[in-house]
């Protein structure tokens, strides 16, 4: 199983806490070896970390925490490889383009017998199911919505429509765009029962969201 951590807050906030912990996961205090990546959002951009290496010796994990970067949204992504070599190209988070905005994506589960048809517009880099699933997540809500982006409410909707197909494998999955005008838009999906929204918590008092998800499957 691979580990999630998601963040959303109402003021921009490090993650340098919870990150802490979370980096020994890969390596250090569990067996999740096989890379890790996380995001973090400001305004329309997005920084993202990559690297195949265990997050517990990797460099570039120390100085994620060693340097505050304060944001809206971050995901990150710890991961135990089922489908797809450790590579940097497999590294969760994902991230495209779709009208004008960065969506970041992470996964935990194994769809072995998901093979969606790809028409050219969102396409893998790699080899896992979770960046196909990505990408034809992106494609379908291309073709729902054509050129111009709906509203929240329409997107949560179409999100929960097209996962629930999925039920038949227990998975989670973060999905992030950016440019909406308070907060990116964070969705987590209990591929196994219905959709619902990510836990809630605090951060130090700063009015955080915060989810948390140790899966069943690897990623």
């Amino acid at each position: 199983m691979c580990q999630l951590l998601g963040m959303n807050c109402n003021t921009p906030t490090d993650i340098c806490f919870s990150f802490t912990g979370f980096q020994q996961r890969g390596g250090g205090t569990d067996v999740h070896a096989d890379g890790w990546g996380i995001a973090f959002f400001e305004g329309k951009g997005v920084r993202l970390f990559l690297d195949p290496l265990p997050s517990a010796q990797s460099r570039i994990a120390e100085l994620v925490r060693n340097y505050p970067i304060r944001s809206l949204n971050v995901i990150a992504h710890i991961r135990k490889a089922t489908q797809g070599v450790v590579t940097l190209e497999n590294t969760h988070p994902f991230m495209r383009e779709l009208w004008g905005r960065y969506w970041v994506f992470a996964h935990n589960g194994n769809l072995p017998q998901f093979q969606p048809e790809l028409d050219g517009s969102f396409m893998p880099v790699g080899d896992t199911d979770s960046e196909r699933i990505f990408c034809w997540l992106l494609q379908s809500m291309r073709r729902r919505f054509g050129n111009a982006p709906p509203d929240r409410d329409a997107l949560f909707a179409a999100l929960h429509q097209l996962i629930l197909p999925l039920s038949g494998w227990a998975s989670s999955i973060f999905c992030c765009r950016t440019g909406l005008p308070d907060c990116a838009l964070l969705h987590r999906a209990e591929l196994h029962r219905a959709t619902r929204p990510v836990q809630h918590g605090t951060s130090e008092g700063r009015g955080c969201d915060g989810g948390f998800q140790r899966g069943d499957d690897s990623r």
